[in-house]
This record gives C-alpha cells, sequence and structure tokens, in this order.
C-alpha cells in the first residue's frame, strides 16, 4: 500500500506545483531625474486593482500597464503633476494614496474623526445615564425591603 502511494504524491506534486514567471520590468531612462520621477510616480500611486498597494509593489497586469504609461509620458517630458492629472482623469481620485481635499474626498478625511466623535458622545450618554440612574431603580418594594435588610445585616 505505501509503496503504491509514493508515486501517487508525487504525481499530484507535480501537478500542484507551477512554473511562476514573473516579468521584470526594465526600463532605460535618459538620465537619473527621470528614473527618480518614475520611482517617486510608481511609490505615490495606487494600484486600481489591489485596493492597498502602490504600483511599485504590485504584480497585477493593471499595475504593468500604468507603469508603462508612467514610462511613456516620462519619456514625453511631462511634469510629475501633468502625469498625476492624466491618471488621475482617467481613474478617479482613487489612484493617488494621498488624495486631494474635495467634495467628493471630504469623507475620506474627516469620516474617521466623525465616527470617532459620535462614538465619544454615544459613550459619554450611556456614562451619564448609568450615573444619574439609582442603582436600586427598577426593584419592587419588596426587593428593596429584602436588600435593605441584607445591608443592614452586614453593617
Amino acid at each position: 500500500m505505501r509503496n503504491t502511494l509514493i508515486p501517487v504524491f508525487m504525481i499530484f506534486a507535480c501537478l500542484c506545483s507551477v512554473n511562476v514567471n514573473a516579468a521584470i520590468e526594465d526600463y532605460v531612462f535618459e538620465n537619473q531625474e527621470q528614473q527618480q520621477q518614475f520611482r517617486q510616480l510608481s511609490d505615490q500611486l495606487r494600484c486600481p486593482m489591489c485596493l492597498n498597494s502602490n504600483l511599485a509593489g504590485s504584480d497585477a497586469p493593471i499595475a504593468a500597464d500604468l507603469r508603462a504609461e508612467i514610462y511613456q509620458q516620462i519619456l514625453e517630458g511631462r511634469s510629475n503633476d501633468e502625469i498625476i492629472d492624466f491618471m488621475t482623469q482617467r481613474y478617479g481620485d482613487f489612484i493617488n494614496y494621498r488624495p486631494p481635499l474635495n467634495r467628493g474626498t471630504f469623507m475620506l478625511w474627516f469620516g474617521p474623526l466623525i465616527l470617532l466623535l459620535i462614538g465619544m458622545l454615544v459613550a459619554w450618554r450611556i456614562i451619564r445615564n448609568n450615573q444619574n440612574r439609582p442603582a436600586t431603580a427598577g426593584l419592587s418594594t419588596e426587593e428593596q425591603q429584602k436588600l435593605d435588610s441584607i445591608l443592614a445585616d452586614n453593617k
């Protein structure tokens, strides 16, 4: 039995192993400033597919396409602001790790603070209501007398 399982496991292992061929992008720049600009932009812009990864750290196909687009625009001589504007027009404010403060991103910037303030207000109201209410509220007269006698016995 053991001799028959070894070939089965070996075949299973061969079928499960997958060759992963990651493409390494090699961009050739005319000078060091262009290379620095490329690194800065690919670190500053978010991958639309990965949600929490920048273009430099993403292996998604769209991230590779966007890196190639940035490379082309850098070679054309566009500035960082022009490239960011192009990407923002195409993908919206989501593409920026630090989106600008405007009407559409107001809740993104101030939503956590508003929720924190609401939570603090609710906690304050609950604590205040519990302090104003006597601990024996809700007891019947019979239960109150029994509690009073127990407390008197303990003194």
